[in-house]
C-alpha cells in the first residue's frame, strides 16, 4: 500500500540500510512510537499554532533524553518541516513492517498474566521460528490478566496465527464440553 506513511518509512529504511544502522533505527522508532502514544506529545506536535522552531527544540531534547541516532532526529525534523509529524505513529508502524521484510523477521505478540522470564521468551521465539521458517523472531509482550494463567502467541500476517496456552481457554473448553445449556433444573 503506497501511503505517505509508507513512503516516509521506506525512505528512513533506505537511510538506515545505507549507514548500517537498521537495528538501531528500529529501536529509535519504537521509542518514538511510545513517546507519541502520549496524547499531550501528539497534540503538541500536531498543533499548527506551535512554531516549528519550538517543535524542533523539543525534538532536540527528545533526541538527547531518548538517545536517538542523528538520522532519526533529522527525520523527525523533516516531518516537522513537511508538516507530516501528525502521521509519525503510522510511519513507525510502516517502518517496522519494512524492517521485518528486509530482515525476514516474524513478530510474535505474547500475552500473559505476568511478565515472562527471558529464557521462556527465547523458547517461544525458537518455536515461532520453527513454525514460520523466519530468519529472525521479535517478541512483543502484553500483560493480560483475563488469561488467568498461561499465555497466548499471535503471529503471522496481520496476526493471523494464534496459539492459546491459557487457563482461560482450558476453562472455556471444559465448559463447552459439559454444555450446561441442555440440562433442565426441575424442582
Amino acid at each position: 500500500m503506497d501511503t505517505a506513511a509508507s513512503r516516509y518509512a521506506n525512505a528512513l529504511a533506505d537511510v538506515a540500510r545505507s549507514n548500517g544502522s537498521l537495528e538501531a533505527t528500529i529501536t529509535d522508532m519504537e521509542k518514538v512510537d511510545r513517546l507519541f502514544a502520549d496524547p499531550e506529545v501528539q497534540s503538541f506536535f500536531a498543533n499548527p499554532t506551535v512554531a516549528p522552531d519550538r517543535k524542533a527544540e523539543l525534538v532536540k531534547d527528545i533526541t538527547a533524553s531518548c538517545e536517538l541516532r542523528p538520522h532519526t532526529a533529522n527525520f523527525l525534523n523533516i516531518l516537522i518541516e513537511m508538516q507530516r509529524i501528525d502521521i509519525v505513529k503510522e510511519i513507525a508502524r510502516e517502518f517496522e513492517a519494512c524492517y521485518n521484510r528486509i530482515t525476514n523477521t516474524e513478530v510474535a505478540i505474547v500475552s500473559s498474566v505476568v511478565r515472562l522470564e527471558p529464557q521462556d521468551l527465547a523458547h517461544i521465539a525458537q518455536a515461532v521460528q520453527r513454525l514460520t521458517g523466519a530468519k529472525n523472531v521479535r517478541i512483543k509482550t502484553v500483560l493480560d490478566p483475563s488469561l488467568i494463567a498461561g499465555f497466548t502467541i499471535r503471529y503471522g500476517p496481520s496476526g493471523s496465527k494464534f496459539i492459546d496456552m491459557s487457563v482461560k481457554k482450558q476453562i472455556n473448553d471444559i465448559a463447552s464440553q459439559l454444555d450446561f445449556s441442555s440440562t433442565s433444573h426441575s424442582p
